[in-house]
């Protein structure tokens, strides 16, 4: 349990500095996001849940 606690918490702060230090980048970069087609989309998180399951699998395997 504590390990998804660290990872929400890790989440938060990436997200966070996002807001903090670009807020004004932030509405151009959600423009560009609606400017690729829905399946582009899905495409890429799903791409992303890969990488990161990969990512934490990885990260459990070299912790012990």
């Amino acid at each position: 349990m504590s390990f998804v606690i660290l990872a929400i918490g890790l989440v938060l702060v990436v997200e966070g500095l996002v807001f903090a230090l670009a807020p004004s980048r932030l509405d151009e970069v959600v423009e560009l996001i609606r400017q690729i087609p829905p399946e582009t989309r899905r495409l890429i998180g799903l791409a992303a849940v890969a990488l990161g399951t990969g990512l934490v699998w990885l990260a459990q395997s070299l912790g012990g």
